[in-house]
């Protein structure tokens, strides 16, 4: 067993391990298609759980992060999700870059993995751009 408290999840402390500077990591809510033959680790056991921010908690808990995309819709559909990523963003060094949902889906299609979470919020999802810790 791990010494540490973060992620004991084997597929995602994996994943989390083998990504690299730029490689895009997606934590997604219940719904957001997720391609064909794309890497999936699916936390989801019921509806809301476990919950999308806890899930992202854990995965910046351990991955260095220089960029994050999310649907502009989040904006006016989820408005408390967009002030949530903010908060855990601040002090990164970047702005959240806000995009249509239709590019978002377009940009996951070349995500290194993709985390559900069992999230029923509309557009609680988020692409993050891995950075290096040097």
């Amino acid at each position: 067993m791990r010494k540490s408290a973060t992620t004991i999840n084997p597929a995602l402390s994996r994943v989390i391990s083998e990504t690299g500077h730029t490689d895009l990591l997606v934590v997604t809510d219940a719904g957001l298609p997720i391609p064909l033959g794309s890497e999936r680790i699916d936390l989801a056991y019921r509806p809301g759980a476990p919950a999308f921010l806890d899930v992202l908690d854990t995965v910046l808990a351990e991955l260095v992060v220089e960029g994050a995309t999310v649907s502009a819709e989040v904006a006016e559909k989820s408005p408390q999700v967009l002030d949530a990523l903010r908060e855990r963003f601040t002090g990164m060094g970047f702005e959240i870059e806000l995009v249509p949902h239709v590019e978002f889906k377009k940009l996951t299609q070349g995500a290194r993995a993709f985390v559900r979470s069992g999230e029923f919020t509309p557009y609680a999802n988020v692409i993050l751009h891995a950075g290096v810790a040097y």
